[in-house]
């Protein structure tokens, strides 16, 4: 549609990045790194390639999507310093969408029935970021587009074409024995994603605990185009000035300067 906004999705919280670019809520296309961490050298050639390839220029782009964290501290300042230079040189619109709910939206694409996941990345010093969401049924006179008064989030998070996932757990820093004491229930099992499984899914491999597929623990820049369309719908664009990535603890590095 004409009136419909070009679209740049950002993903660098992640092991492997990723760029997209949508026209309003159609994604045209997408590409991921060629190898873990080489965000700082691979997004602008991977940015100009989609824009070639889709015969467009940087100058067309008015929003900007981009994944905020929590997730790797130099991956989101990438993410962050772009999108603030490119409103800086013309007025991009900009939306920061929460990265456990970006990994949270990989689950619309299983057609396993599950009513409850935890989306988890690795914190370091044995701690975990943790976010969790209960399947919902959508209101039949809500589009999929609309915000869905879920408690900690400010769009839906699509769970199927006829669901959502509640966030029913805000974003947390959690031990593993926290998480387990608290979540693992065999009665009403949880499932789990995330890269923070990559090296620590045997230490959460528990009566009431599952696993979804690989593939699906990879936050995407397509799911940020997902969540940021229905963030922009209703207007919730980011204050450039204040846009900072969502850390939720400080870098090693300054907690060990604080500690001197």
């Amino acid at each position: 549609m004409p009136n419909e906004p070009f679209i740049l999705a950002l993903e660098t919280s992640g092991r492997i990045g990723s760029v997209a670019l949508a026209l309003g809520p159609h994604l045209l296309a997408e590409t991921a790194f060629s190898a873990p961490m080489t965000h700082s050298s691979e997004i602008f050639p991977a940015i100009s390639a989609l824009l070639k390839r889709l015969g467009r220029r940087p100058s067309q782009i008015e929003h900007i999507y981009v994944s905020i964290g929590p997730g790797s501290f130099t991956g989101l300042r990438i993410a962050v310093t772009i999108a603030k230079a490119m409103h800086l040189a013309r007025p991009v619109k900009i939306v920061a969408i929460d990265t456990l709910d970006v990994i949270a939206a990989n689950v619309t694409d299983t057609p396993l029935s599950i009513e409850t996941i935890a989306t988890v990345l690795d914190a370091k010093r044995n701690q975990f970021f943790i976010a969790t969401y209960k399947r919902a049924p959508r209101n039949d006179d809500a589009r999929a587009d609309t915000v869905h008064p879920a408690p900690y989030t400010q769009y839906a998070i699509p769970a199927g074409s006829r669901a959502v996932w509640n966030k029913l757990f805000p974003d947390s820093l959690m031990t593993l024995s926290d998480f387990l004491d608290r979540f693992a229930n065999p009665a009403d099992p949880i499932y789990l994603l995330g890269e923070g499984l990559l090296y620590h899914k045997q230490k959460f491999d528990t009566p009431g605990i599952g696993f979804l597929d690989e593939q699906y623990w990879s936050p995407r820049a397509s799911k940020v185009h997902l969540l940021g369309w229905r963030s922009a719908l209703a207007g919730k664009f980011a204050d450039p000035l204040k846009l900072t990535p969502a850390y939720i603890r400080r870098p090693e590095a300054e907690e060990k300067w604080q500690q001197r």
